[in-house]
This record gives structure tokens, sequence and C-alpha cells, in this order.
């Protein structure tokens, strides 16, 4: 047992791994320069909170595990579940996904991310365990006299002077900014990790909207994702307090507006007409929200052969990818099962250990968001083979997805991460889409 673990970053990544960490350590005092503000409210340092977020399957699965009663609470709150078919509207490589089905379980909630981070915050801040240091800058590491270990973070409390929190592991949440070990490495005495990036240049607007009374949509959520010969797409789903969010998006020049009568005549390409004329009567709420995502990153950690002793990086700050796959929660929650199942076996090797367990979730949404992007930003041709042939193989089954709610249904699991993608290559289903395919043709 450590006596104290110090986690850097209280957004959802970091919230994860202090958990965790409540496990392993006597103490444990998350770090955060923002003020944090009550549940549902918006913050600076989280600029994509006005922005669409969902929680997929097995994200759900671990958020409970941790935070029992969490998912319970969040439908009491309002937030919507997707639980079948005929409540989600997927376009996804043009192709509309079966409507009819059940998806085995609650697959997806829906909830704002300022109220989910508020859920999960409120929870954390119960357990004893547990400090948050609010208005309080991390700005360095402690290290031994041999630069072999870290032993704590130097920290400038927001009106303070420098202080020192000792620490047996420190844990980076600080997000994709490369401003926590990234920036510190180099001047102890490290490599950097080596860096894959893929610049997208994506811009999503978001609006939140309420619909007049009466009047209603019948699917929870609708998505018509974007395809090489229009890259541009848009979503809108029903979140907590009664409130309906429309996002558009799309890829360098083909850039929604950042007004409301740009973003409604943006999606009436997109939207069914039905759809659209719901849209056009409801009441914004605020005003449009602008995000731009320059691009894809993933920094190999694992792929190092020195790294100090307590000391670990997560989240985003390992790899972020294109927010509309809504993958980012849900691989940080995975992380967090990675980072727990390798503090059970000890801290002897337990960066190299963590690093690689990580790179597993993380490899597969990379894949799938790497071979995807390069194809939206018009290349192709620099996709790589194995994320090539995963997209064929993708484009099969999306295509049998229309017509069997079978293979709709597994697909969605994969994409859940409820199974591996193996499960796709069972006879049964392969069977099913094999048939479908030629139905279609």
């Amino acid at each position: 047992m450590m006596k104290h673990g110090v986690v850097l970053g209280a957004s959802i990544g970091g919230l994860l791994a202090a958990r965790v960490l409540t496990e392993f350590c006597d103490r444990v005092t998350v770090v955060e320069r923002d003020v944090l503000p009550g549940i549902g409210a918006n913050r600076r340092g989280v600029p994509q909170g006005r922005h669409g977020h969902a929680l997929l399957p097995r994200g759900a699965q671990i958020l409970e595990e941790l935070f029992p009663g969490v998912l319970a609470d969040l439908v009491a709150g309002g937030v919507p579940v997707v639980t079948d078919l005929a409540q989600v509207r997927f376009v996804v490589g043009g192709r509309l996904f079966s409507q009819r089905g059940e998806v085995a379980g609650d697959y997806a909630y829906v909830p704002s991310r300022p109220y989910l981070e508020g859920q999960v915050r409120a929870r954390l801040r119960a357990l004893p365990e547990i400090e948050i240091r609010e208005r309080c800058e991390a700005v360095g590491l402690a290290v031994s006299e041999g630069r072999d270990a870290v032993t704590g973070v130097r920290v400038v409390p927001h009106g303070e002077a420098e202080t020192t929190l000792p620490a047996d592991l420190v844990v980076d949440a600080t997000g994709r900014s490369g401003r926590g070990a990234e920036a510190w490495l180099p001047s102890l005495g490290y490599e950097p990790a080596p860096v894959e990036r893929l610049t997208v240049d994506l811009k999503y607007v978001s609006q939140w909207l309420r619909f007049p009374p009466g009047v209603s949509w019948p699917e929870l959520l609708v998505l018509v994702g974007a395809v090489p010969d229009r890259p541009t797409g848009f979503a809108t789903f029903e979140q907590e307090g009664g409130r309906r969010l429309l996002s558009g998006f799309g890829f360098g020049e083909h850039a929604p507006p950042s007004d409301l009568p740009g973003l409604l005549e943006f999606i009436r390409t997109l939207a069914p007409p039905e759809l659209c004329a719901v849209i056009r009567a409801a009441t914004p709420l605020g005003e449009p929200a602008t995000q731009r995502y320059s691009g894809s990153l993933r920094r190999r950690y694992e792929w190092l052969r020195r790294f100090p002793r307590g000391l670990l990086v997560f989240g985003d700050a390992i790899c972020s990818f294109n927010p509309t796959y809504g993958q980012g929660m849900t691989v940080a929650a995975l992380e967090a099962v990675a980072l727990r199942d390798c503090l059970a076996q000890g801290v002897d090797g337990l960066a190299r250990r963590f690093f690689r367990a990580a790179a597993r979730p993380v490899g597969l949404a990379w894949t799938i968001a790497y071979g995807q992007d390069l194809k939206l930003t018009g290349r192709a041709g620099e996709v790589p083979l194995s994320a090539r042939a995963v997209n064929v193989f993708a484009d099969r089954m999306l295509a049998a997805a229309q017509w069997d709610p079978v293979v709709a249904a597994q697909f969605m699991r994969v994409n859940g991460f409820l199974e591996p993608p193996a499960r796709l290559l069972r006879p049964a289903i392969l069977a099913r889409a094999l048939a479908a395919n030629l139905r279609r043709r």
C-alpha cells in the first residue's frame, strides 16, 4: 500500500485514475488548475464540454464498477439511455443502420459532459482518501538524486508560493496539450515519447435547443457521419434537463458556420426534412459553441526504454482521437481498468506494464479513427495496410448492417468495446453479412 498518490487534472480521465488509486494509496490528491463548478456547469478547462459526448457501453460498465449506483443516478437525473436500435438513426459510411432489434442491454448513455463530470466528481469527493485542490497549477516534478524516480510534484496554489507535494506515484492526466510529463521529462534527462500525429482540421459547432411543448422526435440519437465525397456530418440527441443538442461538423473548407441560421442551413441536406422542421421550431438555449480540432495525436510511451519510477501518463495525455467518434471517455475508462490490474501486481516495472496494457484499447481506437480520418481528408492512399484491411472489412459489415439487425447489433457491441472485433468473424455473423451483401447487390 502506498502512502500518497497525486493525479494531475480533474477531467474524466483524472477522476477515474484517482478513484483507482484510492484502492492502493492511503491518500490521493487531485491537482486541478481550474475552479471546479457545481454539477452541470461548464468550466474553462473543458472547452469541448458544450459539445456532444456519449458514454459507450463498456465505459458505462466500468464507471458503474468504480462508482456503484452512478448509472441509476444518471437516469434519475434525466440522462437518456439507448437500449434498442429503434432509438437511434446511425448513418455511417453513407449507410443507415437497421433500426430493428435490441442491442443486448443499455448501449449508450448520453449525458452532457458537465453533468457527467460533476456527478463523478461529487462521488469522488465523498471518498475519505480523496482531496481535490482547485486553482492549483502543477509546474514540474520532484525527483530522486539519481533522477531515476519521481518523488513528488511541484505546484503553485493560487496566490501562494511554489511548494512540493511528496508522492509515491504521480499520474499525469493533464490532457493532450503536453504541459505535463511530456514537457518535464526532457529536462530530467529522458527522451520524449515518439509521437504519431494526423492533421484533420476539423471544426464542429453545437447548439442546445428546447423543443416546443408537445413536440418531440422519436430517436434519442441521430448521427450522420462524414464520407469521403461529403466530409461533413451532424448529430442531434437528447440530454438531461429536457434539452436537445444539435451539432454540425466538417473538415477543412467544409466546416459549418458558427451562427445558428448558418448551422441550420448546414444540416438541411444531411437531416431528414421532418427532423429539420422540428429543429427549426425549437428555442435556442444560449449561443452556439464552436470548437476546432487540429488533429489526432498519440504518444508512444510503451516504446520508451527508460522511464522514471513513480510516474505514469494517462488519458488524452497518451492519445486523443477525433471527437466525433465518441471514443475518448470509454478509452479512458479502459485505461483505468488497466491501471487497476497493473497496480494489483505491484509497483515494480509499473510504467512499462501499464503503458503496454493501455496500448491495447488505445491501439484499437486509434487504428479505426486513423484510417477513417485519412479517407475523410482526401488521403486514402496514405492509409496503412492494417487500417486499410480494417476499413474494407468494416465497410462490408456496415453494408450488411443496413439489412440485418443481428449484424447491426453485433457491430454496435464491438464499436462499444463490449466485445473484441474478432466477434465479427464468427461463422454465424459472417454468413449473415454475406447473405445481406448478396441481397443488397
